[in-house]
């Protein structure tokens, strides 16, 4: 077995700590370059430099293995990228990081911390979601202004006729759609009786239909994933929602190579739970634990952090079901 000790002197490990060191150090020199040259050209060419260096970061996280570090170190790493963004507004580059870096912290960090607590502490559990709804509204919002720039006007049309408005993005506005419609659904999902965010889940179906249709396998499958709970509570949905739950579900396995535990946690929280199958249950959460984190290394922070979900669920399988 790897020590820690080990793992920390092994030249992948050397590897990391140097390139992270070098982000740093460019990254301090670009934000001092950029302070002293306040009102120059340099300055706006710098700040794109730092833009897109951070928001090219994500790489740096999404290899990790160690969630409770990366819990810590994000809301530095998000507001410094907001500090840059304010400085270069058009950014769609850091929009979109902003966008998908808030929906993962609130959904991976805050919403799990919310699910956890509110069985000792209902009232910190709800101040917990009202936060994991600021968050995601963030996001959200970040997305919009993304989309806004790559296509003058959508936001204020989207709020007219989602569905016609949607038809003009391209393949290239998938991941603006998807984390924008993610961002959103967790939005409502964290405030169920919110009467408005909820008259906006039309909005939030025509995005992510059109990226479904546009680019069904972007990200390895990550709007199958998606729309496996989302299908199951569709509003407007056609057709047995549990059957087309179960086809994104295959779909998404097939995308992934069957190396990504989301998936199969999501089938077991999002279908067998509210069915309670608790054989099916377990066998989907067994399966999510049974995944090579290490396998795809590019994929391993979410896996740890959905394993270690699975692992919560598991635990609570005697408390869920009712037999």
């Amino acid at each position: 077995m790897t020590t820690l000790t080990q793992y920390e002197s092994s030249p992948v490990r050397q590897l990391n700590i140097l390139r992270c060191w070098r982000i740093r150090v460019l990254l301090l020199v670009l934000i001092i370059f950029a302070t002293l040259c306040n009102g120059c050209s340099v300055k706006k060419i710098a700040m794109n430099h730092l833009g897109d260096a951070l928001a090219k970061s994500g790489s740096t996280f999404s290899s990790d293995n160690d969630p409770d570090m990366i819990k810590a170190a994000a809301p530095f790493s998000l507001k410094l990228m907001e500090s840059v963004l304010a400085e270069t507004p058009e950014h769609t580059g850091l929009l979109l990081a902003l966008s998908s870096g808030f929906t993962q912290y609130a959904f991976a960090f805050v919403v799990q911390e919310a699910d956890e607590t509110e069985e000792n502490n209902l009232i910190r559990a709800m101040e917990t979601r009202a936060r994991a709804l600021r968050l995601y509204l963030r996001a959200r919002d970040y997305g919009l202004r993304a989309l806004d720039i790559r296509h003058p006007g959508f936001a204020e049309a989207l709020h007219g006729e989602p569905e016609k408005v949607v038809q003009d993005l391209k393949k290239g506005d998938v991941p603006y759609a998807y984390w924008t419609a993610v961002s959103w659904a967790g939005a409502i999902s964290m405030a169920k009786n919110n009467a408005d965010l909820i008259a906006d889940l039309p909005k939030v179906e025509a995005l992510i239909d059109k990226a479904l249709a546009l680019d069904e396998s972007f990200d390895n499958g990550a709007i199958h994933s998606f729309l496996i709970a989302y299908d199951m509570n569709r509003a407007s949905g056609t057709g047995n929602p549990e059957e087309n739950a179960r086809k994104h579900f295959s779909r998404a396995v097939e995308l992934s190579d069957g190396k990504q535990a989301g998936p199969y946690v999501t089938m077991a929280e999002s279908v067998s739970l509210p069915k309670q199958d608790k054989k099916e249950f377990i066998l989907f959460l067994e399966r999510a634990l049974a995944i090579n984190a290490d396998a795809k290394p590019e994929w391993r922070l979410a896996n740890v952090i959905m394993q270690k979900k699975a692992r919560w669920l598991l635990q609570r399988t005697d408390k869920l079901f009712v037999n």
